[in-house]
């Protein structure tokens, strides 16, 4: 660390000194110890005085953010251990063997994998699984466990030792289009019996494990489901931290107290391609950084090796030689031999030459290359404890481990391991001798290296067996035991069917009814949870303030300052609303916990998300694509959407494009309905699907406008038409017998347009246009292309969008306010000449009007369209599409 700047004025300056003669004492006596003993030994007592004040009850002192580089339990606090060392250690050499051999294995078919990150982390899981791992046999919740992507190879070898995958499993690896295949990482879509988290896109599994932790807490202060008993823990890279997300929600983690949280790191030092901190310490920033956010750290670093050298080392010069010396320095020193550790390392001074004399070259080998507390069960035991012990905050492990551990110098510390798929048979030998693995020479003889397990009654299968039961089955696993959810009464929807009447209210505003109206039902309406990154005025979602409550885990500990409104901000332990401030990334985390909570917890949850539309689908879309992996259920509503519907807003602000964002997303079904009708159709078939008999693995995505508008009755018989996508809203009258003729699709607020230049294709220019609403131009294309895919195997089957507009006449005008690329997705499939306009390129500030001119999606500019497909067919004169453009002042 740099040396501190010397300050001509203390903080401290301002705050009464009762006792300056007795202050003066206490500089008087750490000027003396640091003269006579050092600065060493004057920060030594320093510390010692903060930490018994701090232990005093009624004191309130800080702590320091960073520790010595050793470990935070010293080896005679450890705790017992509860189990069979020798046992646990031949289950943990088992699946270090059999992770290694399916990679390996797997690799000859060219499909990677990964080798390196579980022969660290071994230990770190090992003892996980047979002593604090809950499985969902017992509360049917157990612990949620959010495994690091590149360790998978190990917990699938583990779940293999458990009976609960074949060998035949095992060589399928990486080969999931024949169906039985293993995914490369936790993917629950892909292995849903086992995979309950995805975690391999980096930075997200963190921010996730929060807000797991975090809803759970939800549901027991809501009094839906007790979940004390569930643990979070989160198994991330040093390397991981990296990404933003990671450390994204560390404050909220640390404010509320999330004791049922614990993130185990493993800080082997390296990323994908060199080492985590060059010339810095991972360790010691990661520390600093959770401290500051208000975690408990315990740095589990150096193992038993290490306890003797310490008792040594009476000047602190060890200390301060570990604290000094950078990553990438202590990576090279676990990979040379004694005389470079003596010369370089220990070379340093006197006092650590002498302490050097004592060692034997296998001794400093063995603290170099081998001795790290996270490869010693009795060392991460005593970390756990002290993890689901800890009371008031959330606990990060710091664990120090080698990358590819007992896989052979080949592999340890190097820095091209992530990247190394295989072993040779002569490693794989090299390998078994370490572990010392009963496996013969014979057996290693042929070109592929076997899987091996012990038999069913021997000691180890029988102790793994034993463990697993004790801890309420296997883990992990994923389970689906909720029942359907009844359907809400139709009283609510049916308001909305009826129309607004002369008053003009939003689709927005339309959504935020009907939800209010659904939370009142009695069956499910405590199952919904409205989650809002920090925008709900803007939605109109105030009303739902006192009734609802937003979630706090301490209630409200001070007196609001609008109590006396009628919509006063009301914070409640038991809240409904999860108000989550500025972070689209964490209301989306939110999103996917309850969204989930019918596997996860056995509760079927419903939640809508609401965000400002621009930064939704934008800012998220690896959170969304993990959600459809972890198949999450639930409403997502793009509030304010359009590019031209915000009027003064701008470029960052106007949304074109979320429905291409979320078009490529399989599980979102995306919806951009017109009308309020539209919305209320939508929502009662989502709850269905989701949630009825055969609950299906989708979410809804549904954009909503803030432009008032008198909203219709739905019309008879338009139902099918909403959810499949496409039907005819309003058939155009012929001005005379040969009038030309043209069909409008129209979504969401264009429908308006349409409308519009409907009236003025007739009044001016004598077409007769019919206008269709288009609530979902994806849901029409998928339709298609599963057509088209079952015409290629014989079935005679019509895309829908192809039925409703047969034989409609005239060309097709397709309009939005998104990029003409939305509703371009069903144009092959439209026989009919087609055209669309829309909102390409980026946003602007002015009014609505001005700005649908700019884009020429403007009813005028739609009148102009309209003529020019139609002089493209000879049905008017190509001089009528430059006297409309004179005429409207395009």
């Amino acid at each position: 660390m740099p040396d501190p700047v010397r300050l001509p004025y203390s903080q401290l300056d301002q705050l009464p000194d009762r006792d300056p003669e007795e202050t003066a004492e206490w500089r008087e006596s750490l000027d003396a110890v640091t003269e006579a003993a050092g600065p060493q030994r004057a920060a030594y007592l320093m510390r010692r005085a903060l930490e018994h004040t701090a232990r005093t009850e009624g004191t309130a002192l800080p702590s320091l953010l960073e520790t010595e580089y050793v470990n935070t339990i010293p080896t005679s606090a450890e705790p017992a251990f509860p189990g069979d060392e020798a046992l646990e250690a031949r289950i943990t050499a088992w699946n270090r063997w059999n992770a290694a051999a399916m990679v390996t294995r797997g690799s000859k078919l060219g499909l990677g994998g990964h080798i390196a990150t579980f022969a660290s982390a071994a230990w770190l899981y090992e003892t996980g699984f047979q002593h604090f791992f809950r499985g969902k046999e017992g509360d049917g919740s157990g612990d949620q466990l959010y495994i690091q992507g590149h360790a998978s190879p190990g917990v699938y070898a583990r779940a293999f030792l458990e009976g609960r995958l074949t060998e035949d499993h095992l060589d399928h690896f990486r080969q999931e289009a024949g169906g039985e295949g293993l995914p490369s990482y936790p993917h629950p879509r892909r292995l849903p019996w086992l995979w309950e988290f995805p975690t391999v896109s980096m930075g997200l599994g963190p921010l996730s494990a929060i807000y797991q932790a975090r809803f759970n807490r939800y549901l027991e202060h809501r009094g839906i489901k007790d979940t004390a008993n569930s643990h979070v823990w989160a198994f991330l890279g040093d390397g991981e931290m990296d990404e933003p997300e990671s450390t994204a929600a560390l404050a909220l983690a640390g404010r509320e107290g999330l004791d049922n949280l614990t993130f185990v790191i493993n800080c082997n030092l390296q990323r994908l391609d060199g080492p985590v901190r060059p010339n810095f310490k991972i360790v010691q920033e990661l520390e600093a950084q959770f401290r500051a956010a208000g975690w408990n750290v315990v740095k589990s670093l150096w193992g038993q090796a290490w306890d003797e050298i310490f008792a040594l080392d009476t000047d602190g010069a060890l200390l301060r030689r570990l604290g000094e010396t950078p990553d990438a320095q202590f990576q090279t020193y676990a990979t040379r031999d004694a005389a470079y550790l003596r010369e370089h390392f220990f070379g340093a001074n006197e006092s650590l030459q002498a302490l050097a004399r004592t060692l034997t070259d296998a001794k400093l080998l063995e603290l170099f290359q081998t001795s790290r507390a996270g490869h010693e069960p009795r060392k991460v035991y005593a970390a756990y404890q002290a993890a689901v012990t800890h009371k008031g905050a959330p606990t990060v492990i710091l664990a120090q481990t080698v990358k590819g551990y007992t896989l052979g110098a080949g592999f340890e510390s190097r820095n091209a391991n992530h990247q190394m798929k295989k072993l040779t048979m002569d490693e794989f030998r090299a390998m078994r001798d370490v572990l010392e693995l009963p496996i013969p020479d014979s057996a290693l003889e042929g070109g592929t290296v076997p899987y091996w397990r012990p038999a069913e009654d021997s000691p180890e299968m029988v102790y793994l067996r034993e463990r697993r039961a004790a801890l309420d089955g296997p883990a992990p696993a994923r389970k689906v035991v909720a029942k359907p959810l009844p359907m809400p009464a139709d009283k609510a929807f049916d308001s909305l069917k009826k129309g607004s009447g002369s008053q003009e209210i939003a689709t927005t505003m339309a959504f935020v009814r009907l939800i209010k109206d659904l939370m009142r039902d009695k069956e499910t309406g405590k199952r919904w949870v409205p989650i809002v990154p920090d925008e709900a005025r803007t939605f109109g979602m105030e009303s739902l303030f006192p009734t609802a409550g937003l979630y706090s885990p301490k209630g409200a500990t001070y007196d609001p300052v609008d109590r006396d409104q009628l919509l006063w901000y009301k914070e409640a332990k038991d809240g409904q609303i999860l108000n989550e401030g500025i972070t689209e990334a964490g209301s989306l985390a939110d999103f996917t916990a309850a969204a989930t909570s019918y596997a996860t917890h056995g509760e079927p949850m419903i939640p809508f998300y609401i965000f400002y539309s621009m930064f939704g689908w934008q800012r998220t879309a690896d959170q969304f694509w993990a959600l459809a992996d972890q198949l999450g259920r639930g409403f997502v509503i793009g509030a304010t959407a359009g590019r031209t519907t915000m009027t003064g807003e701008g470029l960052q602000h106007a949304d074109g494009h979320s429905h291409l964002i979320a078009s490529t997303n399989p599980a979102a079904l995306s919806y951009d309905p017109a009308f309020a009708y539209e919305v209320a159709v939508i929502v009662k078939e989502g709850l269905r699907r989701m949630y009825g008999p055969d609950a299906e693995d989708v979410f809804y995505y549904l954009t909503v406008y803030n432009e008032t508008k008198v909203q219709p009755a739905m019309p008879e018989g338009v139902e099918e038409g909403i959810l499949k996508g496409l039907y005819r809203f309003n058939e155009g009258t012929k001005p005379q017998a040969d009038s030309p003729q043209l069909q409008l699709l129209a979504s969401g607020t264009a429908i308006h347009w349409a409308l519009e230049a409907q009236q003025l294709l007739a009044a001016d220019w004598g077409v007769a246009a019919d206008v269709w609403s288009a609530p979902s131009w994806t849901e029409l294309r998928r339709d298609a292309l599963e057509c088209d895919a079952a015409r290629l195997e014989g079935e005679d089957r019509i895309p829908y969008v192809t039925r409703a507009l047969a034989g409609a006449p005239g060309p097709v005008v397709a309009v939005s306010d998104w990029m003409r690329a939305v509703p371009d997705q069903i144009a092959p499939w439209v026989e009919q000449d087609w055209t669309s306009i829309g909102t390409d390129g980026f946003g602007l500030s002015d009014t609505r009007e001005a700005a649908r001119r700019h884009f020429g999606v403007d009813p005028q500019s739609v009148v102009v369209q309209a003529l020019a497909a139609l002089a493209r067919r000879g049905q008017v004169k190509p001089e009528t599409v430059k006297e409309a453009r004179e005429r409207y002042g395009l």
